[in-house]
């Protein structure tokens, strides 16, 4: 057995969502959630089969979200592992609860823009998603001043009144 740390590729202000799903009709029922619930989302997503075949299954909307996809998924190589990245300007937040009522979809590993690592483990003819590092450590507890921040924040950019 082998751990290894992959970081996922992808420009910064890109969003993805890792999960894992356990079955190949995956690609088709996630590309037409995605696209039901938000119209015209650019999007790219992979998904690592793990029988029969073994490839790395993908759709999208967007041919540079599709290769980000493919590319992080081959590297990730974990079966039923897979990988949805959100063009700029489409986020997570919007598409998140609808991904998780995919009947095929078991869990979520994360839902980021942040620099993310991902902790998988090798056991020879398969792989494992041991977890993920999301973004960076807290470097202290919010005062009264960054409170005041975090609520403006959300303000403006629309998230609440």
């Amino acid at each position: 057995m082998d751990i290894k740390n992959i970081k996922i590729q992808k420009p910064e202000n890109v969003n993805f969502i890792l999960g894992q799903s356990h079955f190949i009709k995956t690609v088709e029922d996630l590309h037409e959630t995605l696209v039901t619930t938000v119209p015209g989302i650019k999007f790219g997503l992979a998904f690592c089969e793990a029988s029969g075949k073994c490839l790395v299954r993908w759709s999208g909307t967007d041919d540079a979200m599709v290769e980000l996809a493919k590319e992080n998924a081959k590297d990730i190589a974990a079966g039923h592992s897979f990988i949805i990245f959100l063009a700029e300007g489409y986020y997570p937040i919007n598409v998140l609860n609808q991904i998780k009522s995919v009947p095929e979809v078991c869990r979520i590993f994360c839902a980021t823009a942040n620099t993310t690592n991902v902790l998988v483990i090798d056991v020879g003819d398969g792989r494992a998603i041991l977890g993920v590092a999301d973004g960076e450590r807290p470097k202290g507890v919010e005062g009264e001043e960054d409170i005041v921040w975090r609520k403006d924040f959300l303000r403006m950019i629309g998230y609440k009144k």
